[in-house]
């Protein structure tokens, strides 16, 4: 496997692969990133080039956000690419990436980029959408992979790559979890051991929303409501619970897709989870 730090480099090894498959992370990496390594390594073939990258991207943090804290984990990451199958870690410094300002940004639409996490996170999705877009005519990729868990994320990138024409197949990854029921997270390196049990009442709290909605409550602002409420008597802070449109993430339809999705906060950790309704 490769470490490479240079977009020149990069482009170099992998002058010769015609089929590449991406997988773009900040890091400090567990089983969810290897499972999207490995799923990138399936699809791309075994004469294809499989490639991460580590960047932890300043563009996506609000200046209150963890941008500066955020782990920095490189040679334990690497150990780990390697063995999920990885051929080329690509692991550019700021400078690299963003030689100057980055003043041409990709901003998605606020229909979908302005609600639920991008309510939250003004400016977030506009950061992702940069960077990813960066790093694809970097890498150039025939496909990519990006994990469930971002279930948001995922649908703002494969909006961006179709409008923008990219020959990218954008794929998903299945959710990955702790035996327990966690959602796996880099963000989980923060909590407590007490506040690792405590934050399986997130997906608990989404599975009672969907529970209820199929037992026919049909009522999305009251069940949301009382979802909150419940976190909030257990000491979170939430941010959203919510039952949207698999599709589009618009307001809950009888008779569609849905997926519920909530993000709050325990402690001083923002965790976020969604749960496809069946």
């Amino acid at each position: 496997m490769q470490v490479i730090h240079t977009i020149a480099e990069l482009r170099d090894a992998l002058a010769i692969h015609r089929q590449r498959g991406f997988v773009p992370t900040m890091g400090n990496l567990h089983d969810g990133h290897l499972a999207l390594v490995k799923q990138a390594r399936e699809l791309v073939g075994p004469a294809g080039a499989t490639v991460a990258s580590i960047f932890v991207n300043r563009l996506q943090f609000a200046p209150h956000e963890d941008f500066d804290t955020y782990p920095r984990t490189l040679a334990r990451d690497c150990e780990l690419l390697e063995g999920a199958g990885c051929d080329i870690v690509f692991a550019p410094s700021e400078k690299e990436l963003y030689p100057e300002p980055q003043g041409y940004k990709v901003q998605p639409p606020p229909e979908l980029a302005d609600i639920l996490e991008g309510h939250f996170r003004p400016g977030f999705f506009t950061g992702v959408c940069t960077v990813v877009h960066k790093l694809f005519n970097i890498v150039q990729p025939t496909l990519a992979v990006f994990g469930k868990k971002d279930y948001q994320q995922l649908m703002v990138l494969r909006r961006m790559t179709a409008q923008m024409a990219l020959p990218i197949a954008i794929h998903g990854g299945e959710t990955r979890r702790s035996a327990e029921g966690l959602a796996l997270s880099s963000r989980n390196g923060y909590l407590s051991d007490a506040e690792k049990v405590e934050a399986l009442r997130l997906s608990r709290t989404l599975k009672g929303l969907i529970a209820r909605w199929q037992a026919g409550e049909r009522d999305p602002a009251a069940l949301e409501a009382q979802a909150m409420q419940s976190l909030r008597d257990a000491g979170w802070v939430p941010d959203y619970l919510t039952l949207r449109r698999q599709h589009d993430l618009g307001p809950a339809v009888d008779g569609q897709a849905l997926v519920a999705l909530g993000a709050a906060r325990l402690g001083s950790t923002r965790l976020i989870d969604n749960l496809e309704v069946s």
